[in-house]
């Protein structure tokens, strides 16, 4: 199926409207659509045609965005890298691609710099060259992202014009759609969760806000002064600005939280302080967003991830030995990568989960990383999040150790607050309080530095290991 191309469509509609916002500067749908036409020109000399890889790594801001949608006009499939990435890696995403884009393409720049000056609102859709993207192909692949590797290496998932148009429409019916959106963006781009938001926000013909990386306060300018309606964020994030002082932003509609678990007690915390959170469960190979909270339900849905958006069907895969009704999500729909699917037409995530009897997803974490503790199943999600309720933990880990008569035993690392101090014997009591006592921590290590996560905020297990 073959529909109109998202970026004409809206720079024809509303050539005035900002599409996208940077520190740096804006560009208006009239200019964004005019630099993805010089861009996608300067891409087709360089050799990159209809179906050919074109590697990304820019960071996020204006250029991205040039370099994005011209991909997207010329049909060539767009393969954002993270410029955090260590060149080794960056090298091996880019491997396939035609083109090898670490620098901007012509014009990005100097229509930063004009735009930030004079406002750059006058239409100039009609200007420069390159084709004109007046369709897209819903069959055709459009981007490449690489999972984030927080089990093993980054693996690239090939995800079709019609996976970001359903992704982008399941979204909208859950969270609403309001024409003066402003959803900001200060997540990596080259992952699913970032990328998504200048995508939808192309096909809604409303404004990215995308900031380089996430800042706190560069982040609550945003959500206090700058009309923020929208923002994707981690648990990391939505604490820190919590404990930066975020309160009832006067625009903000929803807080989107989700890239790993959520714990209910940071959920409150928002809540009580004003900010509406909305948990999400997503993954690469669904083109982000699996489950979301519906905008009707932000101050009642506990601990949910949400229902499944309206085009994606879920259903758990019980495994004996295992908790009636827990097993591993299931997923099919338009929006998940055609290659991800097995023969049966599902794919199966690794993740363990439960429905419960209002159709919402509640995730106990992955397959992989199920602890089996003397015959009984932990999930380490569950632990931390009791770890991580403690008002003196930043934030924990909990692993499988090695033990002669449990076979694995259940292992903890947390990092204190700051000024605070831990007493591992005290953890202990307090997830006693909370959980079956095989679940509780038989060793509990304190550490003083981070826990190693990836650019998007999911910990990284392999790391500690």
């Amino acid at each position: 199926m073959v529909v109109e191309g998202w970026l004409a469509r809206a720079a024809a509609a509303r050539p005035r409207h900002e599409a996208v916002q940077t520190p740096a500067g804006a560009w208006s749908y009239a200019e964004l659509y005019a630099a993805a036409r010089r861009g996608s020109g300067e891409l087709a000399a360089r050799g990159a045609r209809p179906g050919e890889r074109v590697a990304i790594a820019l960071s996020p801001g204006l250029a991205f965005a040039q370099a994005l949608h011209a991909c997207f006009l010329l049909g060539a499939v767009a393969v954002p890298i993270d410029v955090r990435s260590p060149p080794r890696e960056r090298a091996l995403l880019a491997e396939g691609a035609v083109v090898a884009l670490d620098e901007p393409l012509a014009g990005a720049e100097s229509a930063s710099r004009k735009t930030e000056g004079e406002g750059g609102n006058g239409s100039t859709a009609t200007a420069g060259g390159g084709t004109p993207g007046r369709e897209h192909d819903l069959d055709a692949v459009a981007v490449v992202i690489h999972t984030s590797g927080t089990t093993s290496a980054p693996r690239p998932v090939e995800l079709s014009y019609g996976n970001l148009l359903w992704s982008a429409l399941g979204s909208a019916v859950a969270l609403g759609l309001d024409p003066r959106e402003r959803w900001l963006c200060a997540m990596p781009v080259a992952h699913v969760g970032g990328l998504s938001i200048l995508v939808r926000s192309a096909i809604y013909a409303t404004t990215a806000v995308v900031h380089e990386r996430f800042e706190v306060d560069r982040v609550l300018d945003a959500l206090r002064e700058q009309q923020t309606t929208l923002v994707s964020l981690v648990a990391t994030t939505l604490a820190a600005l919590l404990d930066a002082g975020l309160t009832a932003p006067p625009s903000l509609r929803c807080a989107l939280t989700g890239g790993g678990p959520v714990p209910a007690s940071l959920v409150e915390r928002a809540r009580s302080q004003g900010v509406g959170v909305g948990l999400t469960y997503g993954l690469t190979e669904a083109c982000s967003q699996v489950t979301t909270t519906p905008a009707a339900s932000l101050a009642d849905d506990g601990d949910a991830a949400g229902p499944p958006l309206f085009c994606t069907r879920l259903r758990i895969e019980e495994q004996a030995p295992a908790q009636a009704g827990v097993g591993e999500i299931l997923l099919a729909g338009p929006t998940l990568a055609r290659a991800s699917l097995e023969r049966d037409g599902w794919l199966r995530t690794g993740d363990v989960g439960s429905i419960d009897e209002l159709g919402r997803l509640h995730v106990s974490g992955r397959k992989s990383d199920t602890i089996i503790s003397g015959g009984e199943n932990v999930a380490p999600a569950e632990v931390e999040a009791v770890l991580e309720a403690h008002p003196d933990v930043l934030e924990a880990a909990v692993l499988p150790g090695r033990d002669e008569r449990w076979g694995e035993a259940v292992t903890a690392i947390v990092v204190a607050r700051p000024g605070r101090v831990l007493d591992g014997e005290a953890l202990r009591a307090h997830c006693a309080l909370a959980l079956a006592p095989y679940k509780v921590p038989k060793e509990v290590t304190l550490a003083a530095a981070p826990l190693p996560r990836t650019p998007s905020g999911k910990l990284l297990r392999r790391e500690l290991r």
